[in-house]
């Protein structure tokens, strides 16, 4: 792990400090502390922090570089959950595989439609509790925001797997609309800041609203939703002197009916079954003084 510049100005500093011959020459006490003999500004603490930044610098870079590395040879590791992850992610629509190989074939296509057949950008491999199968999610991206990739897609993508993955191995592929959020909020303001209905005074926006939409964004794809992290995401808005939850609930679709169901309530944690969360509205969100 890399060390903090101070920590390895000081591992020079004091044999240097130690060093009789040194003390001499300058004249301190052997074992002196090197900030009572030498400024900040003094050309041999400059030196030494020249030293110590470089050196920090390099252990930054390997711990970086080792990090890669580790990384890489997780995700080849085939079979495991990181594999067939890594694998999803490289799917590429519309391309054909290499003769009995798993990579595609790019002979002559372009950078640019390389990237653009990559039409998988979220993906969370995990097994199932009750059975032996693997439950890959997944989620494609339209003008920004996480959805599903289309019907005709997604059947490309299963051939793909079913080519890919271990014989013998059970795959459901989860390919949902994202799980609705219903919240119910009661937001003690101050009328200074925020007015009746939402609005920053000053700027005009909706504060509230957008830290809300925020916290969905910045979850991790198939991440928990922690009402107590959504409460402290509001407590940090300009103006909220109060974010009471009332109730929060959510909802799925069902493979049954390829509908969603009754919203049901997330008292402390939710992970979501599609792998991301839409807010359905803000309807439900009151501003109180």
């Amino acid at each position: 792990m890399a060390r903090k510049r101070a920590e390895i100005k000081q591992a020079m500093t004091t044999p240097f400090m130690q060093s009789e011959a040194i003390a001499n020459l300058y004249g301190f006490q052997t074992g002196a502390n090197f900030e009572d003999e030498f400024s900040l500004v003094s050309i041999e603490s400059i030196i030494f922090d020249t030293v110590a930044y470089g050196i920090s610098l390099f252990e930054q870079l390997f711990d970086a570089h080792r990090a890669e590395i580790n990384e890489a040879i997780a995700n080849q590791k085939t079979g495991t959950a990181r594999w067939y992850r890594t694998k999803s992610l490289a799917f590429q629509w519309g391309f054909n595989l290499l003769p009995e190989s798993d990579l595609f074939d790019n002979n002559t296509a372009t950078a640019a439609q390389i990237e653009a057949s990559k039409i998988v950008k979220q993906v969370a491999v995990s097994e199932a509790d009750d059975e032996s199968r693997l439950i890959i999610k997944i989620a494609g991206e339209t003008s920004g925001l996480l959805a599903p990739i289309t019907d005709s897609q997604k059947a490309s993508f299963d051939t793909y797997i079913q080519r890919v993955k271990f014989a013998g191995t059970a795959i459901t592929v989860i390919n949902f609309l994202p799980d609705r959020l219903f919240l119910d909020l009661t937001i003690f303001r101050n009328p200074l800041v925020i007015d009746e209905n939402g609005n920053n005074i000053l700027s005009g926006g909706k504060p509230v609203e957008e830290a809300l939409l925020e916290f969905v964004k910045e979850l991790p794809f198939n991440g928990e939703l922690v009402v107590a992290k959504l409460v402290d995401k509001l407590q940090a808005v300009d103006g909220v002197e109060i974010p009471h939850v009332n109730l929060i609930q959510s909802s799925w679709i069902n493979p049954a009916t390829n509908d969603y169901g009754i919203p049901q309530p997330i008292s402390v944690r939710k992970v979501p079954e599609s792998g991301y969360f839409t807010i359905v509205d803000f309807n439900s969100v009151q501003y109180v003084v």
